[in-house]
């Protein structure tokens, strides 16, 4: 499989942008993402308590050293960001720069179950805040998402979801996902905390 292809998502920074757009998250987004994060457990009975096991910047540290050090290759953090405050002057006359915030993230890379190719990556996290929601940043971070998958080489994109996330499997399966009939369970080490999951894939090849 080839890795060789260049990446086209927008570097941090990078000038002549949309001001909202996907990128790749910086150190310093760490502790957004990880805010972002634990507002999306509040809302989900079945991930709520598990706030309590870890705190905000437990999660953001984390989140730093993933994106400083990747735990695998072609493991990758995205945020999508919408502008901020006032414009400011660029770098030269005609350019001007926004600030921006994070309102969603994902993170992916190679698939890790036991029935995966070499050629399956996986989305591992994909949150976006309710603001988010009707700006389009859902379908911008699925989109950039796939994109860089499908830069690295990759061919088939996998996704475990809860489910009883109705309204994300909708997102999804309109987006041309589809159930694979694999599932699994995760909980805590006592069982007193369960997640019951389903998998979607879709292919990337083309």
């Amino acid at each position: 499989m080839s890795h060789e292809r260049p990446l086209d998502l927008p570097q941090p920074g990078a000038p002549g942008q949309n001001p909202a757009f996907v990128r790749l998250a910086m150190p310093a987004e760490a502790l957004q993402i990880a805010e972002i994060q634990r507002r999306d457990w509040a809302k989900d009975p079945a991930r709520a308590p598990f706030l309590a096991e870890v705190d905000l910047q437990q999660m953001a540290e984390v989140w730093h050293r993933a994106i400083v050090r990747p735990p695998m290759a072609h493991y990758r953090v995205l945020v999508a960001t919408e502008p901020t405050g006032r414009p400011q002057p660029g770098a030269s006359p005609d350019q001007t720069m926004m600030a921006q915030r994070v309102v969603g993230f994902a993170a992916i890379g190679p698939s890790e179950d036991e029935d995966a190719g070499v050629q399956d990556s996986e989305v591992q996290e994909f949150l976006v805040d309710d603001i988010g929601h009707d700006l389009g940043h859902e379908a911008r971070l699925l989109n950039a998402l796939v994109d860089t998958m499908r830069a690295d080489g990759y061919q088939r994109a996998t996704w475990w979801l809860s489910s009883t996330d109705d309204r994300m499997r909708a997102f999804l399966v309109e987006a041309g996902w589809a159930p694979d009939g694999a599932h699994r369970e995760l909980g805590s080490e006592d069982g007193s905390l369960r997640l019951k999951q389903v998998r979607l894939h879709t292919d990337i090849s083309a």
